[in-house]
């Protein structure tokens, strides 16, 4: 039997490479999509198994009805919101296996009628990335709760609180968040929700913190991409 065929989303080559690399591990094979690739998205998702939308540039706060703030530090890009906002609505009218990742998270609650937090900025410090001296994005590290009896605690093989990385200056709050989606984790200190879930389609998940990064999270956290692959299998 050949293994499903993944497609994954991504900006840049270097974010795609851990990703490539746990769907392997998890038995898959891996189908990159970069935005310059102009793909047709229908005949491209007719022969995927199942999705996986990686990190990345902000969504444009146009796509969920807003202008840019300008102190927001929004740095979007609009090719790949034409691209992925499209394939990710048509793979969950086909109820494609669906895992989205940080930016893929919004982009899951932007498509079925949400909204975003342009910058997490003073309203809930502590929360996203921080700066180093030189300026530059360093990973920080939070407790988060995840609901047992969803399907994410399902997945990973557990509910309960944990530590998880985080690389993001946008998120969900509840006020935010689309009413087709249920908040499966959410943040201990301030409460922005991590995990959304549809309990309209047979496995799409979305996470806010990136578990592709093998070397900052739990380890079962790996389960994600092996349950992606399994219900990929099985579709």
């Amino acid at each position: 039997m050949s293994k499903p065929l993944i497609g994954i989303t991504e900006s840049e080559r270097q974010y795609m490479a851990p990703f490539i690399d746990v769907i392997e591990k998890a038995d898959g094979e891996p189908f990159p999509i970069y935005p310059e690739d102009n793909i047709d998205v229908k005949s491209t998702l007719d022969k995927l198994d199942g999705l996986l939308i990686g990190g990345g540039p902000d969504i444009h706060p146009s796509e969920y009805g807003e202008s840019i703030d300008p102190d927001a530090n929004v740095s979007s890009q609009v090719e790949r919101d034409a691209m992925e906002l499209p394939m990710l609505k048509m793979g969950m009218e086909r109820d494609m296996p669906i895992l989205c990742v940080c930016r893929g998270m919004q982009a899951l609650n932007v498509v079925l009628g949400g909204k975003l937090i342009q910058d997490l900025g003073h309203a809930y410090p502590g929360h996203g990335y921080s700066l180093n001296e030189g300026g530059d994005k360093t990973t920080s590290k939070h407790r988060i709760f995840i609901a047992p009896g969803t399907k994410l605690a399902s997945s990973v093989g557990s509910g309960g609180i944990v530590r998880v990385n985080s690389w993001h200056h946008q998120g969900v709050n509840p006020a935010k968040q689309s009413p087709k989606l249920l908040a499966s984790a959410y943040s201990l200190e301030d409460g922005l929700i991590e995990a959304m879930e549809s309990p309209n389609h047979s496995w799409v998940l979305g996470v806010q913190f990136h578990p592709e990064l093998r070397g900052e999270m739990p380890p079962h956290f790996d389960r994600l991409f092996e349950a992606l692959v399994f219900y990929s299998k099985a579709k």
